[in-house]
């Protein structure tokens, strides 16, 4: 099977991205050959900044990706132009997250199995 997961909301202030990124984990736990992409556009995009700094006992969306991207079947990938209206770079990027385009999304989207958007 292979999942799409399209996450729009910040990474902090809501739970959306947190309940995504839950999601796609236990996806990956349930079946390792399963294939997994996390899409982050807009606010999404912050997620994916390496060097986060969160307090103890809260949730780090950047741990939570390192353990999708370093999955053997797990994809992170950023929308460029989200990344560019942010002023993120690639170097901004944690490791195992990637720019992305439009048309890797749409790509993404036809070969996938089920497309859930956050």
């Amino acid at each position: 099977m292979t999942t799409l997961l399209i996450l729009n909301d910040p990474p902090y202030g809501t739970e959306r991205c947190y309940n995504a990124l839950r999601l796609a984990i236990a996806l990956l736990k349930r079946d390792p050959a399963a294939e997994v992409t996390v899409f982050l556009m807009a606010d999404a995009v912050g997620a994916a900044r390496r060097g986060q700094k969160v307090p103890d006992g809260h949730y780090s969306p950047e741990r939570m990706l390192k353990r999708i991207a370093s999955s053997g079947e797990g994809r992170v990938l950023l929308c460029g132009t989200c990344m560019d209206a942010r002023g993120m770079t690639d170097d901004d990027l944690m490791a195992g997250a990637g720019r992305s385009t439009m048309d890797a999304l749409a790509e993404a989207t036809a070969a996938a199995t089920k497309v859930l958007v956050f």
